[in-house]
């Protein structure tokens, strides 16, 4: 029995008429009754008869007809999965993801990815630098965002997006009157650092611009993420240098300021993935990533 079988059968049941069938499918009349012949020498019972009111099913293509339909469904549902899959349109995209770039940027990509490929199923794995490559070589990860990506044969890195730097301020400090806060200012005042658990890293940054302005930072605490920067700002024990992107953490009492310089220091976010993975899902998540230009906010 072959699917061309069923789907005639099919037509045949629907139309009753061996006529409109087969105009239906596009071939002759006597093509078809001879398909409908071999079907019913395989099943080894009669499907259809003839009487004065033209054709009807018997018992047995009516129980035929049930299976052939749900077989013909199944075989439509297969050939859409299929192709939407073989465009990325369906499966599984596992992203990688780290502190102050999943406030805003990394959001906002995404969103605009569901909405293109509401059928894609994401998951987000919060991972250092070296969990991401680990991941992505144990292909437990499909594409990571992060900053500071060493050089990997197997690793293909691209900047995604070139973000300001501010300052994270106490409301109460003298330096929260600056509508803009030249690094020169921060020279000698307490500093948060984060993160602190892997190096090369946007500490080192932190603490290169301000050794750039001849000073020495004074560093009173490093922590592991943006979150808890912010939040010991908001306790008043110092300051932070941090990507534009933790600006969206509005906690009582921090208020945040451009850098005054020029040209204004700027922070790198670079996505990264498997240079094999020919994947139509990352494809398409990078066509997306590559052309994405989030509007003002």
């Amino acid at each position: 029995m072959e699917l061309r079988h069923l789907k005639y059968f099919a037509v045949l049941a629907e139309e009753l008429n061996f006529n409109r069938a087969a105009a239906r499918l596009h071939i002759s009349q006597p093509p078809l009754t001879r398909q409908i012949q071999q079907l019913e020498e395989e099943v080894g019972a009669r499907l259809l008869s003839r009487n004065t009111r033209g054709v009807e099913l018997t018992a047995a293509g009516r129980a035929l007809l049930e299976d052939a339909q749900r077989i013909l469904g199944l075989v439509k549902v297969a050939k859409e999965r299929t192709g939407k899959a073989g465009r990325g349109q369906i499966g599984r995209l596992d992203v990688g993801i780290f502190g102050s770039a999943i406030l805003n940027h990394i959001p906002r990509l995404l969103l605009e990815f569901r909405n293109r490929y509401p059928e894609v199923e994401i998951a987000l794995h919060a991972q250092t630098k070296a969990e991401q490559v680990a991941a992505l070589r144990e292909r437990r990860l499909t594409v990571g965002f992060n900053r500071h990506v060493p050089v990997e044969p197997d690793i293909v890195v691209e900047t995604v997006y070139l973000e300001p730097l501010v300052i994270a301020v106490n409301r109460k400090h003298p330096l929260a009157r600056h509508k803009a806060i030249r690094i020169a200012d921060i020279v000698g005042e307490p500093l948060i650092l984060y993160p602190r658990n892997t190096r090369n890293s946007f500490a080192d940054d932190v603490m290169a611009l301000i050794r750039k302005e001849g000073g020495q930072p004074r560093v009173v605490q490093e922590v592991t993420d943006v979150v808890t920067a912010i939040a010991l700002v908001a306790s008043g024990f110092g300051l932070c240098v941090t990507p534009a992107a933790a600006s969206s953490l509005k906690l009582r009492g921090v208020v945040y300021r451009p850098i005054k310089a020029t040209p204004p220091p700027i922070i790198e976010l670079a996505c990264l993935y498997r240079r094999d993975d020919e994947s139509p899902i990352l494809a398409a998540f990078l066509d997306i990533t590559r052309k994405f230009s989030p509007a003002p906010e």
